[in-house]
């Protein structure tokens, strides 16, 4: 390249939080952006939370059939501010406070014709292999799935839309009616936004279980969410007590451990929901009968579909404040330390977050 040319920004680089390996993160340069297409956008990235699909990533290399075989960019959860925008975007505007949806489907594919385009066999998601994450200074995304902020949203909340919508689509799923009795089994990122999405729309009680209590102090300023020391109590006995033997209406799974599913159809009323939200690493067993007995109805939940418009309105609600579920921001240079924190999976931590850019 002649040094009196302007680079174009394929030629340029950019710094990003790279795993090379497994245990080996470096933030080092990567090659730059395409242009801006048509319907997308250029979105400097402010935040960026870690995921514990990140972590397991930095620690395994691998979950389930998605291995790293080369070296990626990490990061799915990310907010900025629109850069430029490409011909045709016209709800977005340069300035525009964003947070992106980080799963791109096939748009003609059966699944997304459907609505369902989460569990489009194509969709293209950030920082799960061969696909690059948003840890780097800019992105260029489609405009159909970057979402604008409200005021009352900072951008460090904007950053927890992504695991909030995985909460709201299991609430929608769940098809909560006002008044139900809520039970939910873990107290991780995702199981807390659930109980939060769940008092939210319209659960008169919500009980929520896990081995760490410690875990339970953000929850301590939503008066109809109640804590279960999984230690000391039994989640299923806990809704029976609270409930004069009949259970809960819907009950989410949220921890993704073997554990948790031998009691898991004990705590449901008869005719009630079963939601499983977490994601277990091997097989586990299901009590057919149990759940025939009862007439339960089960739904899965797969990341979320349409669900972001919707999280987004929740979040910016005075029912919710997510910014307090934030337990640590990093700035970039210290991404290392950020996912090693992350691995050391400390109970009172719920959301450590990452700052690419601003103050």
């Amino acid at each position: 390249m002649n040094p009196t040319t302007v680079p174009t920004p394929q030629e340029k680089t950019m710094d990003a939080v790279v795993l090379e390996r497994p245990h080996e993160i470096q933030i080092r340069p990567v090659p730059g952006l395409g242009q801006v297409g048509p319907g997308e956008v250029r979105v400097g990235v402010h935040t960026v939370g870690i995921c514990g699909s990140d972590v397991h990533y930095y620690t395994h290399g691998r979950i389930g059939p998605y291995v790293v075989e080369a070296p990626m960019v990490l990061g799915h959860e990310a907010s900025g501010t629109v850069l430029e925008v490409g011909e045709g975007v016209t709800h977005l505007a340069v300035g525009d406070r964003v947070c992106m949806e980080p799963g791109i489907p096939n748009p003609r594919s059966r699944a997304s014709r459907l609505g369902m385009y989460n569990v489009d066999p194509d969709v293209r998601f950030w920082a799960t292999p061969p696909v690059h994450g948003c840890l780097q200074p800019e992105v260029v995304h489609p405009a159909d799935f970057t979402y604008k902020l409200p005021d009352r949203l900072s951008l460090e909340e904007g950053a927890l839309i992504e695991p909030f919508a995985v909460a709201v689509h299991a609430v929608t799923k769940a098809g909560i009616s006002p008044g139900d009795v809520v039970a939910v089994a873990g107290a991780g990122t995702i199981g807390v936004l659930t109980a939060i999405a769940a008092a939210a729309s319209g659960a008169s009680r919500v009980y929520i279980s896990d081995v760490a209590p410690e875990k339970f102090a953000k929850i301590e300023a939503y008066p109809t969410i109640h804590p279960v020391d999984a230690t000391r109590q039994d989640l299923a006995e806990v809704v029976r007590e609270a409930t004069d033997g009949w259970g809960a209406d819907v009950v989410f799974e949220a921890s993704g451990n073997p554990r948790a599913f031998a009691s898991l159809w004990e705590t449901p009323a008869p005719g009630g929901t079963v939601v499983l939200v977490g994601i277990p690493v091997d097989p586990v067993p299901l009590d057919v009968a149990a759940a025939q007995a009862r007439e339960l109805r089960i739904e899965t939940v797969f990341r979320y579909a349409n669900a972001y418009p919707r999280a987004i309105e929740l979040a910016a609600s005075p029912s919710v404040d997510l910014g307090d579920l934030i337990s640590a921001t990093y700035p970039v240079e210290e991404a290392v330390a950020a996912f090693e924190r992350g691995a050391e999976a400390r109970p009172g931590d719920t959301k450590i977050q990452i700052r690419v850019a601003g103050a």
